[in-house]
């Protein structure tokens, strides 16, 4: 249970990583790390899949990363848990953050299960991605 007072639900959801060999990277994760794999989506470059860590929190693993070396490593973004995915965008952005996408319906076509979520990309105060991340029910 979140006991964030200003996001209701809040809490760590995921970290996201292009990687440019993607089954490596899962086998790495998934094998080395122990992490399951909870749901998968997408072909050849544009596949995904979400990792559970073993507490309910996430890797997502993207495929098409670049080869050339990564000063700063491949992480894409890191996303929030939000119980109101609107809520969470609009007080980011009375805070000054800049509004990448706003908050949408998504229905990933994941196995074994579509996947209902709803999200919102902000970028913080040193350029870093902020995904709001809201489970849905279907």
């Amino acid at each position: 249970m979140s006991k964030n007072r200003v996001i209701k639900g809040c809490g760590f959801h995921h970290v996201a990583i292009r990687a440019h060999d993607f089954e490596a990277s899962v086998r790495f994760y998934t094998e080395a790390l122990g992490f399951v794999e909870r749901i998968r989506w997408g072909d050849e470059e544009s596949r995904a899949v979400m990792l559970d860590t073993g507490d309910g929190n996430y890797i997502e693993i993207f495929s098409g990363g670049a080869t050339d070396p990564k000063p700063e490593g491949s992480i894409l973004h890191f996303a929030l848990r939000a119980d109101n995915c609107d809520s969470a965008l609009n007080r980011a952005r009375a805070a000054g953050a800049t509004i990448i996408m706003e908050s949408k319906d998504i229905l990933i076509p994941s196995v074994p299960d579509p996947t209902p979520i709803r999200i919102a990309f902000c970028k913080g105060p040193d350029g870093e991605v902020i995904e709001f991340f809201e489970s849905r029910t279907t």
